[in-house]
């Protein structure tokens, strides 16, 4: 079972893909990429972005003038981990390429409505903190526009009434799973996801995880009705948890994820503990028939976001294949680049908190997008 807010289940792309109506990124479409950005980013090359709803429209959308606008989001359940910043790094990599403008929703009404027991306080108090680590990626804040759902709604209300009154409450349950339990907030709540697809009168690019997908399904429904164009999706697989255990890395599980807060011990230790191995029982195994790095959670890791070189993971593909490296210290390269990669951002996002305005409400684009009245 896929819904934004929960995964069960073994994990079928291919599944996805057929049930879902979408399209594996095929070798053409990366080959058409290529000519507007040089280099393929290093999760395109490796198939962690495998699928698509109407990228090829929206490059076409580019290279006849028309342009396109990027939208994602973060819903402040609590603090940010590793697995939510892999499909934003990805995103600043395609604001970029593209020279284009990105919208972030923060949706604190979803959380509240979705978990029992969220307070609203939480809400807010995460919302700040998850924005801070989202500013550390490195957005363009001339081109980026960070929002709050519970602040901004006062600028789209006409707009998500529109919405709203287009999305049956049987489509709802068809596609978000609702029940008679389910409280009449969250089911209103999807009209407000739909919003920021119309910001600009240009096509929409969604950069997410998979289980994302529902929303867009419904926007694509009413989205030419109000004048608007069907978005376009670019999807991501998930990070998997350090147990290695099927689905994706989740918050609750905390010691089978690495959090920004994590200092080098707590890295060292989750990883040492948790990290799921590939390898063989014992060194004179592993040394005479080799590790498995497809599944060894190590690996993966470095493959999906840690080790962006390929000539680099290659040989550490190899070398643990073949005997060569040992899954201890498959585990300490990770965590030499997990520590690295944590001190930065952590500089990053301290930085944050002076410019944090410049995102919500002081730049060129932002001071735009509080005068405009949806």
């Amino acid at each position: 079972m896929i819904t934004p807010w929960n995964i069960s289940g073994s994990v079928d792309y291919a599944k996805f893909i057929k049930e879902f109506g979408i399209k594996r990124i095929d070798n053409l479409l990366k080959e058409r990429l290529m000519k507007h950005v040089r280099e393929l980013h290093y999760m395109l090359i490796r198939n962690y972005f495998f699928s698509h709803r109407d990228f090829n429209v929206a490059l076409s959308d580019y290279e006849n003038k028309r342009g396109f606008f990027l939208y994602t989001g973060r819903g402040p359940s609590g603090p940010m981990h590793i697995g939510h910043l892999v499909p934003l790094v990805f995103t600043k990599w395609l604001q970029e390429k593209f020279g284009v403008n990105l919208y972030i929703e923060i949706t604190d009404d979803e959380k509240f409505l979705i978990k029992q027991d969220m307070k609203w306080d939480d809400t807010q108090k995460y919302s700040y903190e998850n924005i801070l680590d989202i500013i550390a990626v490195g957005f363009n804040p001339k081109k980026t526009f960070i929002f709050k759902d519970s602040e901004y709604i006062k600028n789209v209300y006409p707009l998500l009434l529109k919405v709203a009154k287009k999305i049956t409450f049987s489509t709802a349950k068809a596609v978000f799973g609702f029940t008679d339990s389910s409280n009449i907030g969250i089911i209103h709540y999807p009209a407000y996801q739909v919003l920021p697809t119309f910001f600009e009168k240009k096509r929409c690019v969604i950069p997410a995880a998979i289980d994302q997908d529902p929303y867009w399904r419904i926007q694509r429904d009413v989205a030419e009705s109000l004048g608007y164009y069907k978005t376009a999706a670019i999807h991501s697989k998930f990070l998997p948890p350090l147990s290695g255990i099927e689905g994706k890395m989740s918050s609750s599980f905390a010691e089978t994820a690495i959090w920004f807060s994590d200092d080098e011990k707590n890295v060292r230790n989750k990883i040492n503990k948790y990290a799921f191995s590939g390898g063989k029982a014992n060194i004179e195994e592993h040394r005479k028939f080799g590790g498995n790095p497809d599944i060894d959670v190590s690996y993966q890791w470095l493959s999906i976001f840690f080790e962006p070189d390929d000539n680099k993971l290659k040989q550490i593909h190899n070398d643990y294949k073949s005997g060569k490296l040992l899954s201890g210290e498959l585990k300490q390269i990770l965590i030499e680049k997990i520590n690295k990669f944590l001190s930065v951002h952590k500089e990053k996002r301290e930085k944050a908190k002076n410019i944090i305005n410049e995102f919500m409400y002081n730049s060129e684009l932002a001071k735009e997008m509080w005068k405009k009245q949806f």
